[in-house]
């Protein structure tokens, strides 16, 4: 084992939040910073086409993790892809740029205790990040370093979507992240000139001439290293040797999955099933691993008598369309269109979410379309139930235990029924008319309530969402401070990605775990 000199920080994971943080800590001078990454560089031509982002699924670019049988679901292990590479997730994602509403900000504040963290705390912190083309308000930026974009060319299937929800009776939304988030419209994405823009390309690129930061990538992390109650620094594996890197700091933005299994591997959690599975405890931290959260998305899938679809992006004439114009299907992020909505129209905040798809997207995107068709999948915005991460082995390169508990209220479920009943509402409107064939999924014998339930349990699969376990509050299981999003029961540790949520947002995630790192980076710099 060798050991190499110190830095002020040291960065796990560079992802969405990883490569904010590098870029921010980096921009002070007398800051040594170190971003360490698991995966390899963002290099590969399908990384930056949009359409393009399934492919990369199960493959070096991603951690393909894989969640216990879930119970609900007829006890099918639902697949979970997270980038692995630089950029993490926002490198593998599908670009969408939505917030969250804003009562999920003010809940984090009223009802967890999270000081700071009100939409009206939080919102100039996306304004900071945000190079928005279209939207020049009191909600948006226009001159930070992450462009958001209208997509380039939605399919005219994805404009008869946003038509048809409009006949179902949903309000046309211009914005969905400004001062109201229900109804219909076009998402915004995280595109330039066509292309996918990561945090890698936002954050990261432009500092990687900066003296003082160091990128190592193809570098797991094993484990943070004490003195006491302390962090030293990091152990990690690299070019086939254990090495352990010392740190002033240690800041974990290893997602949602991999933050809380390196707290646990590093004797930071529930002191039992640290016990239970080896591993010292440094300190008892019962949240660790707890409070997962996701959101759970399912819908009906139709072939269509037209030739509109995504089916054929990736033909030649295409992708030299993509590479010479940064035009044509190869720019669409899949989920061009959508819709926020009450299952209840006595409700405050929408509790469903759904994301039109120009293609038949199968088998958790693992399924090559053969055929025209589109897809409407609705999700549950702030389901009640919630899983876990726990330990296999205190073996590092072992992947930790997914337990999802998807549905395990009740009350789930029946959102996410009450949800697909809204969604086929909107594909049988006139203006869907010409493009709807017949249904694949569910199968058309399946009628009745119960068939059409069963069904859909067995096609539900994850919107890549996971947050919540290693939450920041005031409770007895919060992991981290809300200020500065310090660790617990140790110093020298902070956390910070989308792991610290207390309760998901309203919406996709990406953005909300951009502006936490904004957030954070701005903290630590005060710190410092």
């Amino acid at each position: 084992m060798t050991s190499t000199t110190g830095y002020d920080y040291v960065i796990v994971g560079a992802g969405s939040a990883g490569c904010v943080l590098a870029g921010r800590l980096s921009e002070d001078p007398a800051a040594r910073v170190l971003l360490i990454e698991a995966g390899s560089d963002d290099t590969h031509q399908n990384i930056h086409i949009p359409a393009a982002f399934a492919t990369l699924f199960k493959t070096k670019w991603d951690w393909n993790f894989e969640t216990e049988p879930a119970k609900q679901l007829h006890d099918r292990r639902i697949f979970w892809p997270r980038g692995r590479m630089l950029g993490g997730s926002s490198s593998l994602n599908a670009m969408i740029y939505i917030r969250g509403h804003a009562r999920d900000y003010d809940r984090w504040r009223d009802h967890w205790g999270c000081t700071g963290w009100g939409y009206d705390d939080v919102l100039p912190w996306f304004r900071k990040s945000e190079d928005n083309a279209t939207h020049v308000d009191r909600y948006h930026g226009t001159d930070g370093p992450l462009h958001v974009n209208e997509q380039v060319e939605p399919r005219p299937m994805t404009h008869a979507f946003v038509e048809a929800a409009q006949e179902a009776g949903h309000a046309l939304t211009p914005d969905f992240n400004g001062e109201t988030q229900e109804g219909a419209g076009f998402y915004q994405v995280t595109q330039h000139k066509g292309r996918r823009w990561s945090t890698a390309d936002a954050f990261l690129r432009p500092a990687l001439d900066r003296p003082n930061l160091d990128v190592w990538t193809d570098t797991p992390t094993h484990r943070i290293t004490f003195d006491g109650t302390t962090a030293t620094g990091v152990q990690v594996r690299r070019e086939g040797q254990i090495q352990t890197i010392a740190a002033g700091e240690v800041i974990l933005s290893a997602g949602a999955i991999g933050s809380p299994h390196l707290l646990l591997l590093s004797g930071v959690g529930p002191a039992h099933h640290l016990v239970d599975t080896g591993v010292p405890v440094v300190a008892d931290s019962p949240g660790v691993g707890q409070n997962l959260q996701d959101h759970l998305t399912a819908g009906p899938i139709y072939n269509s008598p037209t030739s509109d679809s995504l089916l054929g992006a990736d033909d030649p004439a295409n992708l030299l369309n993509f590479l010479i114009r940064g035009r044509g299907p190869l720019t669409s992020n899949v989920g061009e269109g959508g819709v926020f909505a009450k299952t209840d129209p006595s409700l405050d905040v929408p509790d469903v979410q759904m994301h039109f798809v120009p293609a038949t997207y199968l088998d958790e995107g693992l399924t090559e379309p053969k055929e025209h068709g589109l897809t409407l999948s609705c999700c549950v915005l702030r389901p009640r139930s919630a899983g876990s991460i726990t330990l296999r082995s205190d073996n590092p390169e072992w992947a930790p235990a997914i337990e999802s508990n998807y549905l395990d209220d009740p009350i789930d479920g029946d959102t996410l029924m009450a949800g697909w009943a809204l969604a086929d509402e909107v594909l049988h409107q006139p203006a869907l008319r010409p493009f709807l064939g017949e249904r694949i999924v569910p199968s058309p014998s399946a009628t009745t309530p119960d068939e059409l339930r069963d069904a859909t349990l067995r096609q539900a699969q994850t919107l890549y969402h996971p947050v919540g376990t290693c939450a920041m509050g005031t409770h007895e299981e919060a992991v981290v401070e809300p200020e500065g999003l310090t660790v617990r029961g140790v110093d020298g540790v902070r956390v910070v990605d989308a792991s610290v949520m207390p309760d998901i947002v309203g919406g996709n995630t990406n953005a909300p775990t951009i502006m936490i790192a904004e957030k954070a980076a701005a903290a630590i710099a005060r710190s410092g």
